[in-house]
């Protein structure tokens, strides 16, 4: 049966962070640490929306765009948030999930050849996504030295002849590391020089715990060269709602909106109701939890260095990153031996890329308690390990 499996789908690895998860199947008391997903259910006046959308029948296809109203309202939202100035009619396309906004933005700019620099570490779809849309993917490197921003240095450094686009995500998945406006200023003239694209995953933007998010496209010089993707999942513990969101300049936006007609035709009715409410009645319950996901960073992480596991202050996202390097073991074999030794589920950096290695990536969004005992085993298993 190999022969009839494409080569593309030969080449990509499957998820590294699935595999740790398959591992917790059947395992009592274990504290899981891995799931990059809100411990919340959807708050209910959003819930409540959806479920009033069906009631009264609103199940059809919408246009491939979206609904109007929530294009609308989004594309004021993003004015008001971030200073953005995205046409609701032109320039944004209602998604199903960020998931494939990522998809479709790639495919709409990539030819078979093209390089694409991904950071790293990132999310584990994105090198994925490339090699399946005839690109190469290159990883750029973010390393904890920096806060795991890109800088012109490591940039200058990947920049071919074949480049295409650079592939960021910021607050970033998996080192809740952020790039302000003068880390994108700083890159800005390079991306201008070299004539590239700029691809700006920001699903995690309302989980900016210090200042504010700076969306790139609000950067005169990048508007025109940069697609900005989004969602509503975590910031409105909406992940099975499937909304994400695509904008970019009509051009780009056109292509993609081909692709999302011919694989998705359009995103779930109800679903784009209830994103609808979550912009228009959802601002407190959304401010709640990013207050209480501050405090539980703050907890977790003070507990991180002062167990030996060193960790950065992550300025965004639910994600603390420590570094496992002086335990003596790799990032696998500590995230393996804590959960069979302590029932404690990490994900090895690495599964996020080479840049990745050494370090854990741990989402601190489950609760204070959980995240205190976690905390008290991870001590026990290091203090284990260093004799």
């Amino acid at each position: 049966m190999r022969n009839f499996v494409s080569e593309r789908a030969r080449e990509i690895p499957p998820s590294g962070i699935r595999k740790f998860f398959d591992l917790c199947i059947g395992m009592d008391d274990v504290i899981s640490l891995g799931v990059g997903e809100p411990d919340y259910s959807t708050p209910w006046n959003i819930s409540e929306a959806g479920i009033y959308s069906i009631e009264q029948g609103v199940t059809s296809y919408t246009s491939n765009k979206g609904l109007p109203a929530l294009r609308d309202t989004l594309a004021a939202d993003l004015a008001r948030r971030y200073g953005t100035d995205y046409s609701a009619e032109d320039e944004i396309i209602i998604t199903t999930g960020v998931s494939e906004a990522v998809d479709i933005a790639i495919r709409a700019v990539t030819d078979p050849g093209d390089e694409v620099l991904v950071m790293d570490p990132a999310y584990v779809s994105y090198a994925p996504c490339v090699t399946l849309a005839g690109g190469r993917p290159v990883p750029l490197p973010c390393l904890e030295k920096d806060r795991f921003k890109i800088t012109p240095e490591a940039l200058m450094e990947r920049i071919t002849p074949k480049t295409k686009s650079i592939l960021l995500n910021y607050p970033n998945n998996p080192t809740g590391g952020v790039m302000n406006r003068s880390d994108y200023r700083a890159i800005a003239d390079i991306l201008v020089d070299h004539d590239l694209l700029l691809i700006s995953d920001e699903v995690y933007s309302e989980l900016t715990y210090e200042g504010t998010h700076c969306s790139p496209a609000s950067i005169e010089e990048l508007r025109e060269r940069t697609i900005t993707l989004n969602g509503f999942s975590k910031a409105y513990a909406m992940t099975g709602w499937r909304i994400g969101y695509l904008c970019a300049p009509k051009e780009i936006c056109d292509a993609a909106l081909k692709i999302h007609q011919y694989v998705m035709l359009c995103a779930p009715v109800m679903g784009q109701v209830a994103a609808l409410a979550a912009l228009r009645q959802a601002e407190e319950d959304k401010n709640e939890m990013v207050r209480e996901y501050r405090l539980r960073r703050n907890l977790f992480v003070e507990g991180l260095n002062r167990i030996g596991l060193r960790c950065h202050m992550p300025l965004g996202a639910f994600y603390a990153f420590p570094s496992v390097k002086t335990t003596g073991l790799s990032d696998e074999e500590f995230a393996e031996q804590l959960l069979k030794e302590e029932k404690v589920a990490v994900v090895p950096g690495s599964a996020f890329g080479p840049a990745g290695e050494g370090h854990i990536r741990c989402s601190y969004a489950t609760s204070r308690e959980d995240l205190s005992v976690a905390v008290e085993r991870m001590g026990e298993f290091v203090a284990r390990l260093r004799g």
